[in-house]
């Protein structure tokens, strides 16, 4: 049983490794045939079993490596920049194409700036301090005491987000 699974999931991964135009690949088939066995073995190294976790790696590598809006992957893994190693062990983020990487990257600069934004909304707008990194004075200073400890004045410079503790 435990073989047949192995088996039925190499092939799955040698499907997925299939493009229409192998011609810049000297091996051709047999080498995609390689890639999918060392990747299978690869991840079933590292988790020794057959179990929800495997089955859930080899249908994560599966989807990444047919997706059609992240060709790179493929062929990184195809032309031995990516390892069978390393595509076993990699995580969603990892595994993403460029474009969603940057995506992501910008939402969490967004979320990050609003966030910063929205904490010193409810401070006062000063000139009284100089912003050391972009050296313009358009800040918001907020006050906060916590408890019997003395009151301590936050800085958040609006021109470039930089923050400082005055």
């Amino acid at each position: 049983m435990e073989y047949s699974v192995r088996v039925k999931c190499r092939k799955m991964l040698e499907s997925a490794l299939q493009m229409d135009d192998l011609d810049d690949l000297a091996e051709g088939s047999g080498h995609i045939k390689n890639l999918a066995f060392q990747l299978e073995q690869a991840i079933y190294d590292e988790l020794y079993d057959l179990e929800v976790k495997y089955k859930n790696r080899i249908r994560s590598r599966l989807s990444n490596l047919r997706d059609p809006k992240n060709p790179g992957l493929r062929d990184k893994f195809l032309r031995g920049i990516i390892s069978p190693k390393q595509l076993a062990k990699m995580t969603p983020e990892e595994m993403a194409s460029d474009e969603l990487k940057q995506m992501r990257q910008q939402f969490v600069q967004d979320s990050i700036h609003k966030a910063q934004k929205a904490e010193m909304a409810q401070g006062t707008k000063t000139d009284l301090f100089k912003c050391s990194r972009c050296k313009k004075r358009n800040c918001v200073q907020l006050h906060t005491q916590d408890g019997d400890e003395p009151i301590m004045t936050f800085v958040m410079c609006e021109e470039c987000g930089n923050r400082w503790k005055t």
